[in-house]
Order: C-alpha cells, then structure tokens, then sequence
C-alpha cells in the first residue's frame, strides 16, 4: 500500500554517492537529468521561447544541459544565472552551452520558464533579490517548470524559504522527496513528474501508493469480510457517518452502539452494553470518538473499549479524552487533525513526518496526521504520506468518513499501519470523485467506486 520511497536530502545524498562510487560520474548524471527535464518540456510546453535560470550549484548545471538540449532541438532559449558555477560539473555544462549567459537581474521572462536555480538540500532562506526576480520571470512566462524542486523550498520539511512561486510541472530528478508532499510546498509543485536518472534509494517513507483490496472470495461471509463497531456518543451524527463509510469501506457487519437512530437498515443498532458486544470473538474492530462527546459518559466508553482486546481506531473525542493515557495496549490507529495532535502531544519538533513518528514511537500507536498532506506513521519509524487532498475535504464530517474506512480495514484484519494507509487512499480518491462542494455524506456515496479502483 506504500509505493516510491521518499528520500530525505540526505539519503538523496548517499544514494548519489553510491552510483558515483559504481562508475558513474557527475556529468553523466548531470546529462540524464537534463535530458529527462528537456523532454518534458517538450512534451509539455512545445518549441517556444525558453529561459532557462541557474543558480551557482550541479541544479544550475542540470540547467546549462536542459538549455543546451533544447537548443539543439530547435528551441529559442535564453540563460540567466544567479551567480558563478560552483561545482566542476556545473561549470564545464556552463561551458558546453557555450553562449552567453545573463545576469539573473536583467533577464526578460519569456514564454517558457525552467528553474534551476536551486534543488534538494536548500535550507537557508533566498535573499530578496533572488526570491524576487524568481517570482517576476515565473509571473512573465506561460508555462513553468522546475529541476527537482522549486527554488526557495526546504527539501525535508516543505517549509516555503523565501520565494512563492508557483509551477505547472515539476520534474523529482530520480526519487521522490519529502517536499513533493508536505505542504507548503507541495502546493507550489503543479504537475508532479519522477525521472528515472539512474539513482535510486531506500526509506522508512514511503508515498502512500492505491492499496490492494481482494473483492471477497466464494468462502466469505459478512463476519470474514470483517465485523466493525462504532460507539455512539453525543453527537449520532457523527457515528452513523463513520459507520456507514465503514459499510461501503468494505466491512461485512457493522454495529452501532447507542441510542441514535437513522441511517441505513443493514447497520445493526445496539443500545448500550458495548462491554458485552465487544466480548464477541467475530468483532474484528471497534471505533470509538466520531461525535462521543467529552463527559463522564463518553469516558466509560472510551475505557471500556480500551480495556478490551479488540483492535482499536480512536478519533476526534476520544484523542482529547486520552490526553493521560500512554503507551497504548495493542497498536491502535488514532486520527488526530493538527489541534487533536497538539493537544495530546505538545508542540514536538520538527516536520510533520518527524513529529507523527515521534508521537507514534512514544504513544505504540499507528498515527494518522491529518490535512491536505496526510502523513501516516507507525511505532517502528515506517511512515507514508498521502498525495495533496482536495481542499473541498474541510467540511463537517470528512474526518468521521476517514476513521470509519480505516476501522473498516482493520476489522477485516489488514494490520494497523497498512489499515490507515487504505483508509487515507480512499477518503482522498472518494473525495477527487465527488468533486466540487463535496460533504461527508457524498464521500460515502464515492467510497464504492473508490474501492472498485482496489480490487
């Protein structure tokens, strides 16, 4: 259910190191990644009027090949540099081009913009006049596209340093990094395309990839498919959202505990006993917050369902509610948005892949941060994050859909980590079905075709 890993700016480092070390050098590296660039800028802008902007690094050496290629295919391209080569490799590509080279200041924009000013492994901010001529080209073009990242992110953490710039298409030179997905950042990606270069790398991050769900078999029945309970608190509501999702998220048998009603007639209505219903071996998971309230009464839910065996998913309520409850039995899955997180964590350092795995190390939980970069983190370090959500998701409910589809995968006994990623692949891939406007309940509607894409 995980797919490219992610690598850091770090382990981008040593994987290029490794193929280094194997024969390959940087020039010929160099020549990959501008050819792969020049061909999507073919593919993507066709033959027009290109400036190509390179900073003093090997990214503004990817940038001399990417101009020097696109030349050679009968393009009209122009160079603007923010400064000298640095490297050796940047500076013989720099003499390859062998026409002249602006100064960044005074460069004119031009139909087709491609930033390579600066890649993986920037972490101090552009100084103003950087970041402000960036923005003024990228403002001029029609078409723009960045190498590897566009200039003025922070590669680990997605943090914007100093520029704004939004692109049509950025090209991930040989893997994936943290920055294509965390927000800020990913925002200003457009287009979001990987090329091959020859160096690959290993990692504990991973981007969440379409999970494998098997339709049931001829053996199946309603309780193999996968038995979910959901707590019913003071808000009905809020249950009866996450137990329907539950249902068409791929549970066989669903019951909702509580004095609520509505909702449809296939979901089985329990009032109270929940002690007694989670004593039945066929419970496969119980889900236990959407809409539960904060008192005396939503307490002894919560307990009862934490002193059971039972796989847990824990959302919304009962995360405020576990504020003094640490390590947890078992692994479970928790869902907090940023204010839940904070609230039961602290303020904890570091990106929003650091922070979910610390709270995951520290908790024995699988952690689902939610947003419009999701990042999914078990206890063991392996972490996974969503691609960007639509923003029609921030509407009442949403996180009611997503915590009963994870319950459902983990009541028909996917194992916690790979059950939140299913969960988040779903919610997300509904919630690009349902379109514009979207609410909970068109998720629900969606889940199904969602799932079909699984099968």
């Amino acid at each position: 259910m995980t797919g490219r890993s992610i690598l850091t700016a770090a382990e981008t480092r040593a994987a290029e190191e490794a193929v280094f070390a194997s024969g390959v050098t940087v020039e010929q590296a160099m020549e990959r990644a501008g050819a792969a660039v020049a061909e999507v800028a073919w593919r993507y802008a066709g033959r027009v009027p290109a400036l190509v902007i390179c900073g003093p690094g090997n990214n503004g050496g990817d940038g001399y090949v990417i101009a020097r290629l696109l030349r050679d295919h009968g393009f009209k391209v122009r160079v603007a540099a923010s400064g000298e080569p640095r490297t050796d490799a940047a500076r013989a590509n720099r003499d390859r081009w062998g026409e002249p080279v602006e100064a960044l200041a005074d460069a004119k924009p031009a139909r087709l913009l491609i930033d390579a000013l600066f890649g993986t492994g920037l972490v101090r901010p552009l100084d103003p006049a950087t970041a402000g001529q960036l923005e003024r080209l990228a403002a001029g073009a029609q078409m723009r596209i960045a190498v590897d990242l566009p200039s003025g992110v922070g590669t680990d953490d997605g943090a914007l340093l100093g520029a704004n710039a939004r692109f049509d298409v950025t090209v991930a030179l040989a893997v994936l990094k943290p920055a294509h997905r965390l927000q800020p950042a990913a925002a200003l990606m457009g287009r979001l395309v990987v090329a091959d270069i020859g160096i690959a790398g290993q990692s504990r991050l991973s981007d969440l990839a379409r999970p494998h769900l098997p339709a049931p078999g001829p053996a199946d029945h309603k309780y193999t498919r996968g038995h979910a309970v959901v707590a019913e608190g003071a808000m009905p509501g809020a249950a009866l959202l996450a137990a329907m999702a539950a249902q068409r998220g791929g549970a066989g048998y669903v019951t909702l505990v509580g004095e609520g009603r509505g909702g449809p007639a296939s979901i089985v209505r329990r009032k109270g006993g929940l002690a007694e219903i989670l004593a039945d071996l066929r419970v496969g998971a119980v889900l236990v917050g959407p809409g539960l309230g904060r008192d005396g009464a939503a307490r002894a839910l919560l307990d009862v369902a934490l002193e059971s065996d039972k796989p847990l998913v824990l959302d919304a309520d009962a995360l405020v509610l576990l504020s003094a409850r640490r390590p947890m039995p078992g692994v479970p899955v928790l869902t907090p948005h940023e204010g839940e997180f904070a609230a039961l964590f602290g303020e904890l350092p570091g990106s929003r892949i650091e922070r979910a795995r610390a709270a995951a190390a520290e908790m024995g939980a699988v952690i689902v941060l939610k947003g419009a970069d999701t990042v999914i983190a078990a206890p063991n370090g392996r972490a996974a994050i969503s691609a960007p959500a639509p923003g029609w998701l921030a509407s009442a409910g949403t996180g009611d859909v997503l915590a009963g589809l994870v319950a459902a995968n983990r009541a028909r006994g996917l194992e916690p980590f790979e059950a939140a990623c299913a969960g988040v692949w779903l919610h997300r891939r509904a919630a690009e079905l349902a379109g514009a406007g979207l609410i909970a309940d068109d998720l629900i509607a969606h889940v199904p075709q969602a799932l079909a894409e699984c099968l």
